[in-house]
């Protein structure tokens, strides 16, 4: 047995998903497609049914990858029963893709989602009217608070059974619907469809275009729009005799403030400075409270030892590199996923995205992409993936190239760790202005140099909320286990190789040869190449690397100001790590990873360079 959820982005789909299958999801690509689908499994009495959460969309008869997708999925009978997961907050928007996938005739089963949310708005629901005009269960469930999950896959095993309704459509599109089924024997949906332009059937999309024609005459509208008009105003219909809404109450118009220019711009300003201002400080306390405490007792204790020196070698350079992960890279990177898991939860992304859609489509972009720039700055891995929410390669080719130059989570490791810490918070705001300027005028040159449409941005505006500090941890420490159990292992690993091969001399020989470059170049000791070179991996780790070899985490004491603020400007700007470069490949292709590679290497060298050259 299969369940589908369906649903528009942000209904709260994937949640019910997690609620429902817990552990051991499997992510894979649908067959012929890139497009990604989650794929889980939950018992009920003895019997495995596996879920199956699709893409979020709007509508089935786009032309994004998603939508064909979904499409396709639906044709070909993927499911045996499909769950389709409206936010009843905001029902008559939800409602056009649920009266689209009600005309394939499939066994499905309806839940009203977000029932807290229209709760708090003093939304009263009366679900019986959609269950009547459907002929389908229909349940109400809070996915947030875990309400009447447990109704849903008993709902879809016993009641799931295809919908009953016919949306009401022009008295033109009816006819012709009719006269297709006469002439070809088409059935309603593959007529609808076929009127639309969309289908396999030659013989059937030309008779279809033919009788389109006049109609679109008739009305001077495409057929197109004459059936999505119908179906919109049927929405409008059901949600208003489902919903009684209440007086608006006399709140401060909060999404006013935060979407108009004059006063939504100083306020993302704010939380961006507030979000940096609060990781620099409360990270840079944490750094030296960890950091102190591994070398009063673990690293002055294991070296008073007096074991034989290989064995002091690997020792120390286990501890350094505990000293470094958990005292400079740990408590910038905790911080910043706290404040992003914040923004995510409370609504402000979208209002952001309404806010940036001007600045952005002279980039090249909709306001849309500002969503995976502002991820990036905690992880350029998920930013990257998130393109494939633009509507078109143009699009996200531009969002990714731009994704993989903000400074990261572990670049603001490396910026406030380094730059904050031993020079000054202003030193260290100066890095993110030379990253921003430099990603701005890339972005406008890559908004004239790729080839492409452009395409206006259609988005969700969720309701603003209040954070729930349970799930902001639980969001934060998800994302923080990866550096734990991923980049820790591999930091021990490179900090006792490069221990041994310090300790058998191949590191000093590495480092005379390149010392007159980063000498040269950048003012730089030898052994910041190597750092360089270990930040591919991930970047924090270049700065781990760099107080390995600098044999201190107090790179004041070894490093002038200048030779810290060089080195950390390369490193952000440097070729981004490597998952960035794998989730590249993935979704803009082997041609864009390596440009992005190749860019950036140049423009970390050249810059660093230049700065080097100046201030020298």
């Amino acid at each position: 047995m299969r369940l589908a959820l369906i649903g528009n982005p942000g209904v709260g789909k994937s949640l019910i998903f997690n609620q429902l299958t817990g552990l051991g999801v499997e992510v894979s690509n649908y067959p012929g497609t890139t497009v990604e689908l989650q794929r889980g499994n939950t018992c009920y009495r003895r019997e495995m049914i596996e879920v199956v959460d699709l893409p979020g969309i709007y509508s089935l008869e786009g032309d994004s990858d998603e939508e064909g997708l979904v499409r396709r999925f639906l044709q070909e009978g993927g499911a045996d029963a499909i769950v389709a997961v409206l936010n009843v907050a905001r029902l008559e928007r939800n409602l056009y893709l649920l009266l689209q996938v009600a005309e394939y005739g499939l066994p499905m089963i309806v839940v009203l989602n977000m029932a807290d949310e229209a709760s708090k708005q003093g939304l009263e629901v009366d679900a019986a009217v959609l269950q009547k005009l459907l002929g389908v269960e229909v349940l109400l469930t809070a996915a947030s608070q875990g309400k009447n999950i447990e109704q849903i896959v008993p709902a879809a095993l016993s009641a799931s059974r295809p919908a009953t309704v016919d949306i009401p459509y022009d008295h033109h599109v009816e006819a012709a619907i009719r006269s297709l089924h006469k002439m070809l024997g088409a059935d309603r949906l593959a007529s609808i469809r076929a009127l639309q332009g969309i289908g396999d059937d030659q013989e059937l999309l030309e008779a279809a275009r033919t009788i389109a024609d006049e109609i679109e005459n008739r009305h001077r509208m495409t057929i197109g729009q004459i059936i999505a008009a119908n179906r919109h105003n049927f929405a409008r219909q059901i949600a208003e005799a489902m919903v009684r809404r209440p007086e608006p109450p006399q709140y401060p118009d909060l999404d006013g403030i935060l979407t108009r220019a004059i006063s939504g711009i100083p306020v993302l300003v704010g939380i961006v400075v507030a979000m940096l201002l609060t990781v620099f400080v409360v990270g840079s306390w944490l750094e030296g409270l960890i950091v102190g405490f591994f070398e009063v007792a673990a690293i002055q204790p294991f070296t008073a030892l007096g074991l034989p020196p290989l064995a002091e070698r690997i020792g120390v350079s286990i501890l350094v590199a505990l000293q470094a992960g958990f005292g400079i890279a740990f408590p910038f990177v905790f911080t910043f996923y706290i404040f992003i898991a914040v923004l995510e939860d409370s609504g402000y992304m979208t209002r952001a995205a309404f806010l940036a859609d001007s600045a952005m489509h002279r980039l090249g972009m909709h306001g849309g992409a500002i969503i995976p720039i502002i991820l990036a700055f905690g992880c350029n891995v998920p930013a990257i993936m998130s393109v494939r929410l633009l509507g078109s390669r143009r699009e996200r080719m531009i969002a990714a190239f731009l994704a993989a130059m903000v400074p990261c989570s572990t670049r603001t490791v490396i910026i406030a760790g380094i730059v904050a810490s031993f020079i000054g918070i202003a030193a260290a705001f100066s890095v993110y202005l030379v990253v921003a300027a430099l990603i701005l005028l890339t972005g406008l040159a890559l908004s004239r140099a790729t080839p492409g449409e452009r395409f206006g941005m259609i988005m969700e505006m969720v309701p603003l909320r209040r954070p729930k500090p349970e799930l902001v941890m639980k969001k934060s420490w998800s994302r923080l286990s990866e550096f734990l159990f991923i980049a820790m292992p591999v930091l021990l690993a490179g900090s006792v190789f490069l221990g041994l091969f310090e300790f058998f001399g191949v590191m000093s020989i590495f480092e005379r040869m390149v010392e007159p470059v980063t000498q040269g170049l950048f003012g730089l000791p030898g052994y910041a190449a190597t750092a360089l070179v270990f930040g591919i991996f991930r970047k924090e780790m270049a700065f781990e690397t760099l107080a390995i070899l600098a044999g201190t985490a107090d790179l004041g004491a070894v490093l002038t100001t200048l030779q810290l603020y060089i080195f950390t400007v390369v490193t952000v700007l440097f070729v981004p790590c490597l998952s960035t470069i794998a989730a590249l490949i993935r979704e803009v292709g082997s041609k864009v990873a390596l440009a992005v590679s190749l860019y950036t290497v140049t423009l970390g060298l050249v810059v660093g360079a230049l700065i080097y050259r100046i201030l020298i």
